[in-house]
């Protein structure tokens, strides 16, 4: 019952926070919030599973018990952990905690609301990486929708309500497409399969697949259901070229919104890719490889290219994830041990580098009240440890050696050059790593325009050192970076562990 308590502390933390007065909402949210970063800790530590979820693995934390009937199917309330979904959860709950710390200097009004909409994503992220359920999945995967909506539209920028709408457009449309797919494959596999239980219908793919549906036959019908999921899927992620909206949700929404957003909703959609697309259909990744590598390498280049024409703090560091996630989606594709599990060690490096990053220009945002490189210059002079830590982070998004960003590219890279499954993978993975140069390009610009040479800003603010608290969220998460860089052993095993059954002996 460890996972429900997970939630259930979010979820009542939630409730409390929202009735609290204002001036304690920050300091009781950030308290409640340790209650799940302890337990999730304490369940990496215990943690015993083996294998993957879907596919006749040893479950850690398991729990599965019956709930309701739907026609001939069968819903239950079935979580658990495998090697793949507990990093997930551990990233949820740290950033969470380090996001409501970060909200303390900028926030200061509807404090209450704010807290309790970021302890409901909370439990709802947590029970997207648990669920083994279709439905009980989809409800959490919905329900992180609503809280985001309203963090950007309330507290946002100018153009909030602009931009909440169209990421709440965006993210909705593409969630109809994928669960009609995905209900349509339920419905043609037929007797095989009696619930929504995510393992049994894995398993079903595995046997045999899909008998056929609305006069497709199985092959036909696995194919569209795999390009539907995958195109709802690529919203989320999101890719080239249905990435449009995270530049506007990054821009317009409060920092800790966007801690959370490229930190962990980015990684919802490549964490149901791999659980969905690249674990049941094994075919149509082969069949498709070809295509989803250039969407990948695509959005590799052109992030990072639309990133160097960009003089917003936080555009730069939005279009920086559309070329992060790119190389996430090459390593799946690869279907390569170290392909996959660098592309889920990258889920992990990046939620933490990203969340670094905007959490670094959200205090010097604090200080100058403005995001442009032109607009100020020389901020180490009177930030010196903010900056300090940015230029570091910065450094991790570049792949510096012994942070978790390098090891995270390294292992994608190899795992996707060796490729037998992918053709041209050598070109594939050249082309993807061209991508780190231009990384360097517009980073190193927005570094040495804002950083270095005399102290200028065009407001009138006087810029000081940075709050303590926002200092130690950032040195945590530089900490966690670089503790993955030097040991990324410390997740790395039991992630390919889980991914060992998707890749099969052949890949």
């Amino acid at each position: 019952m460890m996972i429900e308590a997970l939630i259930a502390v979010a979820l009542l933390g939630a409730l409390v926070t929202f009735v609290a007065p204002n001036r304690i909402a920050g300091k009781l949210a950030f308290a409640i919030s340790l209650v799940p970063a302890a337990i999730s800790l304490w369940l990496f530590t215990a943690f015993d599973g083996s294998g993957n979820a879907l596919l006749d693995g040893e479950l850690a934390f398991e729990s599965q018990t019956a709930w309701l009937e739907i026609g001939d199917y069968s819903v239950s309330w079935f979580v658990g952990l495998d090697g793949i979904s507990l990093p997930l959860v551990v990233l949820t709950t740290i950033l969470c905690t380090l996001a409501i710390v970060s909200s303390w200097t900028p926030i200061d009004e509807r404090e209450s609301q704010f807290y309790g909409l970021v302890l409901f994503i909370e439990a709802n992220l947590i029970g997207v990486f648990a669920a083994l359920d279709f439905f009980v999945w989809f409800i959490f995967w919905e329900a992180v929708l609503i809280p985001m909506y309203l963090l950007i539209g309330i507290w946002g920028g100018p153009r909030r309500k602009y931009a909440a709408i169209k990421f709440f457009v965006y993210t909705n449309v593409a969630s109809l497409v994928m669960f009609g797919s995905f209900i349509a494959l339920v419905f043609g596999l037929g007797d095989s399969v009696t619930s929504f239980a995510l393992p049994e219908i894995a398993t079903a793919m595995v046997n045999g697949g899909p008998e056929g549906l609305f006069g497709l036959g199985g092959t036909a019908l696995a194919s569209v259901v795999f390009v539907g999921m995958f195109l709802g899927f690529a919203v989320k992620v999101p890719v080239v070229p249905f990435h449009t909206w995270l530049p506007d949700a990054h821009v317009e929404a409060p920092t800790p919104a966007s801690i959370l957003l490229a930190g962990v909703l980015l990684k919802m959609g490549t964490y149901a890719l791999l659980r969905f697309n690249f674990t049941m259909f094994p075919d149509q990744v082969e069949l498709y490889a070809v295509p989803i590598a250039a969407i990948a390498v695509i959005s590799v280049i052109y992030g990072a290219m639309l990133a160097l024409a960009q003089t917003d703090l936080k555009r730069i560091v939005a279009y920086s994830s559309v070329s992060s996630m790119g190389y996430v989606i090459l390593g799946l594709v690869a279907s390569t041990q170290f392909g996959v599990g660098g592309a889920t060690f990258q889920m992990i490096s990046h939620g933490l580098i990203s969340g670094l990053m905007f959490m670094a220009v959200g205090v010097i945002y604090n200080a100058t009240h403005t995001r442009m490189v032109t607009d100020m210059s020389g901020m180490a002079d009177r930030m010196p440890i903010a900056v300090g830590i940015l230029i570091a982070g910065a450094f991790g998004y570049m792949g510096l050696p012994l942070m978790s960003g390098f090891a995270a590219e390294y292992f994608i890279f190899f795992g996707s050059f060796g490729s037998e499954l992918l053709a041209y993978s050598a070109l594939f993975t050249s082309v993807a790593m061209f991508g780190i140069v231009i990384v360097a390009g517009y980073l190193l610009f927005a570094l040495q325009r804002t950083v270095f040479g005399p102290y200028s800003l065009e407001t009138d603010y006087d810029v000081g050192r940075a709050p303590v608290h926002d200092v130690a969220s950032m040195v945590v998460l530089l900490g966690l970076i670089i503790a993955l860089g030097v040991a990324p052993d410390l997740i790395f095993d039991m992630i390919t562990d889980a991914i060992d059954p998707i890749i099969g002996g052949e890949r």
